[in-house]
Parts: C-alpha cells; structure tokens; sequence
C-alpha cells in the first residue's frame, strides 16, 4: 500500500514538474495561454501555431525550442518626422502604429530569432520604416489646411491601409496610424500663423459682403411685397367702399319710396346731429323750414315736390 502511494505521489511530482517546465518552454509539454502565440521550432523550421492549451514536443535540447509571441495588440510610438506639403509647408509629424502579429509563423521567416523581443524589436524598426514612409507620402501630398483640419480623417485611413497591406508580407497587421502631435518649425510658426490669419479675414469679409448683399435683396423684396400688399388692400377698401355707399344708396331710395315721411323725419334728425352742437347758437326766423318739426310738435309734413 505505502509502494502504491509512494508511486502515486512521484507520478503526481512528475506530472505536476512537466507542466510548471511546459510553462517555461522545457519538456516534452508546452502550455500555451490566452493572448499567447507559440511555436515550436523543430530543427530550425517552425511548427503551426499552437492553440491555447496544452500541447507536446519532442524534448531535445537546441534541436527543439518554444518561442512565445504576444498575440494582444502592440504600440510602436515613432520619431517625430519633418514633412514638407503640397503647398510647401514644412510640418513636424510625431504618429504611432497599432500592430499586432496575425500569422506567427510567417512572423518568424521574416524575423528568424529565437528570443521573441529581438524577433519584435527588428519587426518595429520595420514598421517604423513603412509607416513613416506612407505618413511621408502621403502628407506631401496635401495642403497645410487638410492634414490639420478638414481631412485628416481620412489622411490616417489611407495610410493605415495602405502600412497593413505592405506589412502583411511579414505577417504583421497594421490596426491603425495615427498622429500624436502635427507642429510648425519655430522659423515659419509666426509666417504661416499669419497667413492663415489673412485667409480667414478675407473670408470674413466676403461672406459678410455675400450678407450684407443677400439682405439688401431680401429687404428690397419685402419692400416690394408690402407696397404690392398695401395697394391691394388700398384697391379692395376703396372697392368695398363704393360697394358700402351703393348699398346705402339703395337703402335710402328704398326708405324714401316705401315711406316719404319717416325718410324725411330721419334726414331732419340727422340734419340736426351734424349742425346743433352743445354750444351752438343758431338765429334763424321762425317761419324757417329748418325748425318745422321741434315748430310743429313732432309732425313732419312732407317735403315739396317739384314736377
């Protein structure tokens, strides 16, 4: 029983002993991790990447060893880069690379070394090489305003697809490029400073012109509107007008057909309103036609009609 624990725990030891050196490269077992790329290279050729897990190898020291890459995305940050653009502007560019290795195998026959970070250091230098040229080319061929305002967007989009595909060869993907920091030499800062100050006033001063210009003709517009509008309301009132004193024409000679007397008594009556005010004093005879009907007692006799 004491033989059969005893080889229960070496065989444990053992076991245990293979996958803590797997960890380390050493042994017949290695353990690959999440985030991890490994490969095992096998009389100096390179097997397929190993999946996360665990995996076996022949164990013969030199002959077969383990090599490790990172398989999460990596930073390069580059030199800052002086750059000369289409309108001849000198800019100093600082950018960085988002990279990672997408194909490790032909990651190593690009950069054969045993020691994973010579392996990324000399894939860095080659990067750095690529992107600063197409940051380079690129750049030379825009203006000033566009790679530090409006299209700078689509300036880094270019020149991260044009760095992954020059760099897949070496089974490497380029994620994204990017600018950190785009500044002007000391000598020119001031000059170009003052240019581009120019070029916004004089495009203050036309888009004011182009305002001032577009209101003028919006004024005289409206101007014409109203004074179209006014006389239209002007011909309606005084069309309406002549519409009201026929009417009321028409209600007076019907009135006075209908009934001469109370026709008479209301224009007597609106003879007095329009000319007997509170302190008005009138001298007329009494015989007057004008006080026939205060003369009378209220009796209106009809007006003389003439044949």
């Amino acid at each position: 029983m004491r033989r059969l624990i005893l080889a229960v725990l070496i065989f444990l030891g053992l076991a245990v002993s293979l996958v803590a050196a797997g960890e380390f490269g050493f042994g017949p077992v290695v353990i690959t991790h999440e985030g991890e790329q490994k490969l095992v290279r096998f009389a100096g050729k390179a097997s397929p990447r190993l999946e996360p897990g665990i995996s076996g190898r022949w164990p013969i020291p030199i002959v077969s060893t383990v090599i490790t890459y990172e398989k999460r995305l990596l930073y390069l940050n580059t030199d800052a880069l002086p750059i000369q653009t289409e309108d001849g502007e000198f800019i100093v560019v600082d950018n960085y690379v988002i990279w990672r290795i997408i194909d490790p195998v032909q990651f190593y026959s690009s950069f054969p070394y045993k020691n994973a970070a010579l392996a990324v250091e000399e894939a860095q230098k080659q990067i750095d090489r690529v992107a600063r040229a197409d940051v380079r080319a690129e750049i030379g061929q825009r203006k000033l305003d566009e790679v530090l305002t409006t299209q700078r967007t689509e300036i880094m989009g270019k020149i991260t697809e044009h760095s992954d595909q020059s760099l897949r060869r070496y089974g490497i993907e380029v994620k994204d490029v990017r600018i950190n920091s785009t500044e002007l030499p000391e000598g020119i800062r001031e000059n170009v400073y003052e240019r581009m100050r120019a070029e916004r006033q004089r495009l203050a001063r036309k888009y004011r012109a182009e305002g001032n210009e577009k209101g003028i003709e919006i004024r005289s517009a409206a101007d014409r509107d109203s004074k179209v509008l006014v006389a239209e309301a002007r011909r309606e009132a005084e069309i309406l007008r002549g519409e009201g004193d026929a009417e009321s024409a028409r209600i007076y000679a019907a009135g006075f057909s209908e009934g001469p007397g109370c026709y008479n008594f209301l224009r007597t009556l609106e003879a007095y309103r329009k000319t007997i005010g509170a302190k008005t004093t009138l001298i007329l005879s009494p015989d007057s036609s004008f006080f026939q009907l205060l003369r009378d007692g209220g009796e209106l006799k009809p007006l003389p009609t003439t044949e």
